[in-house]
């Protein structure tokens, strides 16, 4: 089943900001929704081949300078981050035809990514499948609570839910807690949830076997030096890619009742307008309300939706500078319907008492 399948009756309910149905939508999209082998393959190249290149510089530097191998962590980041995005293409059956070559290249980019192909696979698609819908919060995405949930709960979560809301935590701690931990550590009965236990393990073996010949070859030492930067970098820029697209003050929740596929998605996910360099590094993701619209389109036609479609320019818009704004915004308001800050969620229940 597809995700505009999945809206059901409800996105045919509901008018969004864009103002038009969920048919002009479906037939706008699908003609986009097709893998280019060939694209994808001088992806791999432009993108493999040069983060291949800085991190045997970066492993030669090792034994030199340090600064200056820290120095090519940055460009070798934002390349792992482009790689993920091209992992994130395979998990959606979008950036090859055949099912076994995305499941293939999936795996082989999980391995760098620190990332378990099937079982973040699983967890995304929940993610699209209920992104905006408060009553499907807490699998895939950001933890976000109403106004009214945030002062209903004693003191203690309270403050475990500020610890976890705050910029320092979110986008310093939590990448790395995510991806060298949270990642290495199954959920779920092994019995009834097999594929996500072979997922993860397979995962790590292949980690710790990378990791061994390594060791065996560079030396364990110069690899995590080179190698952990670059994975807590490009970790933080995913994260932080992943929050903006949704946590921005005008962007949609609703509960399941009056919840819309298509609302979700025009309202609730960003168009991040990036410098085009950066729109390059980060796989087109920016264009988030589209992916969000048909997760078919692969990251090589999003910008080809984008501007060849006058109706998709009217998404929220969020700026490189403005979008640093959006970390302080922590709980939904379903009064105002906006994110607000615990500042200004302090001040609404002022004046609501």
């Amino acid at each position: 089943m597809s995700d505009d399948d999945r809206a059901g009756p409800a996105a045919a309910r509901r008018s969004t900001s864009v103002g038009a149905a969920a048919p002009f939508w479906r037939s706008i999209v699908a003609r986009y929704a097709e893998a280019d082998a060939r694209r994808g393959v001088i992806q791999l190249l432009n993108t493999g081949l040069p983060f291949l290149a800085l991190f045997a510089a970066m492993l030669c530097g090792i034994h030199y300078k340090i600064w200056a191998m820290l120095i090519l962590a940055l460009p070798a980041a934002a390349l792992l981050v482009r790689l993920f995005m091209f992992q994130h293409d395979c998990g959606h059956g979008s950036f090859f035809h055949a099912r076994w070559a995305n499941d293939a290249l999936g795996r082989l980019l999980g391995v760098l990514t620190l990332t378990p192909y099937a079982s973040w696979h699983r967890n995304h698609a929940l993610h699209h499948a209920g992104s905006g819908n408060l009553s499907r919060r807490g699998v895939g995405d950001i933890d976000t609570l109403t106004v009214s949930e945030y002062f209903a709960r004693p003191a203690w979560p309270r403050l475990r839910y500020r610890l976890y809301r705050h910029p320092l935590v979110l986008f310093g701690l939590g990448p790395a807690w995510l991806f060298l931990l949270q990642q290495r550590i199954p959920t779920g009965h092994p019995l009834h949830q097999r594929a996500n236990w072979a997922s993860v393990l397979g995962t790590n073996a292949a980690i710790a076997a990378l990791i061994a010949t390594m060791a065996l070859t560079m030396g364990l030492r110069a690899f995590l030096l080179a190698y952990l930067p670059v994975v807590l970098l490009a970790g933080t820029i995913g994260v932080w890619l992943f929050y903006v697209q949704h946590q921005f003050e005008e962007t949609y929740w609703d509960g399941a009742a009056d919840w819309s596929f298509q609302a979700a998605a025009l309202e609730g996910a960003s168009f991040y307008d990036l410098p085009r360099p950066l729109h390059w590094v980060t796989g087109y993701i920016g264009f988030h309300h589209i992916h969000h619209l048909s997760s078919r389109i692969p990251n090589y036609r999003l910008r080809d939706c984008f501007t060849e479609n006058p109706e998709l320019r009217q998404a929220k818009r969020l700026g490189l500078l403005a979008s640093v704004r959006c970390a302080r915004l922590t709980l939904w308001d379903e009064t105002s319907r906006r994110l607000v800050s615990f500042r200004d969620a302090r001040r609404l229940a002022r004046a609501a008492s």
